[in-house]
């Protein structure tokens, strides 16, 4: 069995991972279910979200939508209690240089959009829906690899505006000074968040009430790095009522 939590998780939020997983395996012994003794950082997410021997990890929607849905079961979606967003939503910032952060959107049209990946609901999807609206796509695109690397390509000059999850721009303006380079001249619009996930064999309802109780234990300062305030249920259908890019 194997447990991950790689999607927020960056050198300052290590702890505080370790000690929100030892509470879940906590919740978890009390209700009778073994579960790996810890977390591990896979090489490839889809061979660990797809493997028959996950126990816990956390996806995005689109990767969720796209590939997971039926391979997988979903166990609840961590709220982060973020601005805009109703419980299990999040939205991502529309990031650009400080100095260019009176122009609106449909002035990047022509501009360099960096995203951490292609299969991101936060990086990627949501910049195509919110740019739908303004009658106009990103002609220049260029992938990054992760959110922290796209808000450091426009800071250096090598991109121009990227969309940074909500979440991710919250840390970033806690760990990285980079960040006080940028501004928000927009946000996207709200779509189910980052949802955990685990193996069809496992019993999902159960662990959805471990980790529930486990949350609520949560020490301050641990929740305050984590930003993780309960866990809420979000329907398979919500997840993929999201539209896709076209590929």
């Amino acid at each position: 069995m194997t447990t991950s939590f790689p999607m927020y998780l960056r050198p300052e939020t290590v702890n505080a991972h370790r000690s929100y997983y030892a509470l879940i395996r906590k919740q978890l012994s009390a209700r009778g279910i073994d579960s790996p003794n810890n977390f591990t950082e896979p090489e490839d997410l889809y061979s660990a979200w797809e493997s028959p021997t996950l126990f816990l990890s956390q996806t995005c929607g689109m990767p969720y939508r796209n590939t997971l849905h039926g391979k997988v079961k979903l166990v609840g979606t961590p709220d982060f209690q973020l601005e805009g967003c109703q419980p299990g939503y999040y939205r991502s910032a529309m990031v650009v240089r400080r100095e260019e952060a009176d122009k609106p959107l449909v002035d990047f049209k022509n501009a360099v959009f960096t995203f951490n990946s292609d299969d991101s609901q936060s990086g990627y999807a949501t910049a195509w829906q919110l740019t739908q609206k303004h009658g106009f796509w990103f002609k220049t695109r260029v992938p990054s690899g992760s959110h922290r690397e796209s808000a450091l390509a426009i800071a250096e000059g090598r991109a121009d505006i990227a969309a940074i999850d909500a979440n991710t721009w919250r840390m970033l303006n806690t760990y990285e000074p980079s960040s006080q380079q940028l501004s928000v001249i927009g946000w996207t619009d709200p779509t189910p968040a980052l949802p955990y996930i685990t193996a069809p064999s496992n019993d999902a309802a159960a662990m959805f009430d471990a980790i529930s109780d486990a949350i609520t234990e949560l020490s301050p300062e641990h929740r305050e790095q984590l930003n993780i305030h309960s866990l809420v249920k979000i329907s398979a259908d919500d997840y993929l009522a999201v539209s896709n890019p076209p590929a």
